[in-house]
């Protein structure tokens, strides 16, 4: 099973609740690129800070919020794409299967 991280090439601050993410790029921030998240968007981020399996953050997501698996899967899966695809969550390798 893949494990999923933030990428080492963005930073993150919480300012008046609200989840910002800043690529960074050449030592300087992207901020054409800020990210705002939302509260479940926030919970996968601060999971990732260290690599996660996406059972596990699906198991976190279910204990934090009231709603169906299928919804879960479906929100991380959507947000792991995403963030993957604009080079902000990367794939760090496989974990062992339990």
């Amino acid at each position: 099973m893949e494990l999923y991280v933030r990428a080492d090439t963005v930073v993150s601050r919480v300012i008046a609740g609200e989840t910002l993410i800043v690529p960074i790029s050449k030592g300087i921030g992207d901020l054409a690129s800020i990210y705002s998240l939302n509260p479940v968007a926030t919970t996968i981020w601060e999971a990732i800070s260290h690599p996660r399996s996406k059972s596990e953050i699906i198991q976190l997501l279910a204990r934090e919020f009231e709603a169906e698996s299928t919804q879960i899967e479906r929100d991380l899966e959507s947000f792991l794409v995403e963030m993957e695809s604009v080079g902000l969550v990367t794939e760090v390798g496989v974990a062992a299967s339990s």
